[in-house]
């Protein structure tokens, strides 16, 4: 068994380590009090700044980056740090845009990280939809990973990606065994679309755990931004009226601080 350290550094920004290797989630790093234009009519203000400085981050092997046509996502200092990994895995579509070191995913496929002296990596991509039905020429495509290697004794560690509750998303439940998930949470919501959310809310996140029984759900992408329109308190309340088995899967990473957890 191979256990992982992991360290929320903001926002859906996560630095994942075990077994030799260094892997980024999502890169963010701007300095708080930016805005920024999704397009269609969206946009956000960032409030908080990273827990960890990009100069204090050390050495990448691989990011891990659902969508890079977002902000919130990938912003002007996450950009800049891409060239640094040695690969940093995408949407085909995202893939197509950033060039360079990037390999393109479609749902459920997979691609390997291999490294002498290290496990090999097997990375799935899992399906999301950023927004409700139709919504993708204004979302865009995102993927969410699960991270397998050699060792692992309570399966694999996945990372939701931004999305809805919807069949894509549970079809992780009849796919994949899910020691530890990350679920981007925070119910986006954007003025121009009024109730519509476009990432899962907290209820949806304790349906989630029902349906994929995650040994470890971590909450990530619900602080920090403007559009998160649920943060921890909100959470927590709903995760208050969640049955026993639920609750008791619920871990929150201290931002900035590095935890472990059983691989």
């Amino acid at each position: 068994m191979t256990d992982v350290l992991l360290t929320h550094i903001g926002g859906p920004t996560v630095l994942i380590q075990f077994g030799g290797w260094r892997l980024l989630t999502d890169p963010t790093f701007d300095p708080p009090g930016q805005k920024y234009n999704f397009g269609w009519g969206t946009g956000s203000v960032k409030l908080a700044g990273p827990a960890v400085a990009v100069s204090d981050l050390g050495p990448i092997d691989a990011v891990l980056l659902t969508h890079d046509h977002h902000d919130d996502n990938l912003d002007a200092a996450g950009r800049a740090l891409l060239p640094s990994a040695d690969a940093v895995v995408t949407t085909v579509s995202g893939s197509n845009r950033l060039g360079g070191n990037t390999r393109g995913l479609e749902p459920w496929a997979t691609t390997m990280l291999e490294a002498p002296g290290r496990p090999p990596i097997e990375i799935t991509a899992t399906p999301c939809r950023h927004g409700p039905p139709l919504s993708r020429p204004l979302a865009g495509d995102v993927i969410g990973f699960a991270l397998s290697w050699d060792g692992q004794t309570h399966g694999a560690l996945w990372i939701s990606g931004d999305t809805v509750l919807y069949d894509g998303v549970r079809q992780v439940a009849n796919r994949l065994q899910v020691n530890a998930a990350l679920l981007h949470l925070g119910g986006v919501q954007f003025p121009v679309t009024g109730p519509v959310r476009y990432t899962l809310t907290a209820k949806d996140a304790v349906e989630l755990c029902r349906l994929i029984e995650p040994r470890t759900a971590i909450p990530i992408h619900y602080e920090g931004w403007k559009h998160f329109k649920e943060g921890r308190g909100a959470i927590e309340r709903e995760f208050a009226r969640a049955p026993e088995d639920i609750r008791r899967r619920i871990r929150w990473l201290p931002l900035g601080v590095q935890v472990e957890i059983a691989g």
